[in-house]
């Protein structure tokens, strides 16, 4: 994934947890108000945050209401990050082309110029994150020391960033 440099402190905390997660869960809510999931490869975090995707006009994930949640796990350094946000579709070719790969191929066999072929934009408006940075073995001895104090010990930082979207905003970045 190509990341910009970010807009704001919040969203380059976001950016740092998901780098090197290639591939999130889009979770949408289809037309009977069922949610829906699929894993989505990551084409690019621009500087306002948003994350762009490779998406089929034919999908039903361009067609039902637009708030979104975008889910990443990095089950080797424990790292989890849950989005919410909106999602828009850009048709825009240059980007297209810009963010091209031939990784997209089998999905869209005649490359950027796949007349179905589209770009999901998800706009950030919150975060939630777990990370555990630390080795599996000090993981483990938190493991083993919250079981014993009967409270977590160790046990990596949760936390939240709030207004991404305005904060990108506000800083002044248009994507």
């Amino acid at each position: 994934m190509k990341t910009e440099t970010q807009a704001s402190a919040s969203l380059a905390h976001v950016a740092k947890l998901i780098d090197d997660i290639p591939i999130a869960m889009l979770a949408t809510v289809e037309a009977d108000g069922a949610l829906a999931s699929r894993p989505m490869a990551t084409q690019e975090m621009d500087a306002n945050g948003a994350l762009w995707f490779f998406t089929d006009l034919r999908s039903s994930k361009v067609e039902h209401p637009r708030v979104a949640n975008l889910s990443f796990t990095d089950m080797a350094h424990e790292a989890y990050v849950s989005l919410s946000g909106r999602r828009e579709i850009d048709t825009d070719r240059g980007r297209i082309e810009r963010l091209w790969t031939a990784l997209a191929k089998p999905w869209f066999p005649d490359g950027p110029d796949s007349p179905d072929l589209a770009l999901l934009k998800f706009i950030p408006d919150a975060a939630d994150y777990w990370d555990a940075p630390n080795s599996k073995m000090v993981r483990a001895f938190g493991v083993i020391a919250s079981m014993l104090a009967g409270k977590p010990i160790a046990m990596g930082e949760h936390g939240s960033h709030t207004g991404l979207s305005s904060a990108a905003s506000a800083a002044g970045v248009q994507s």
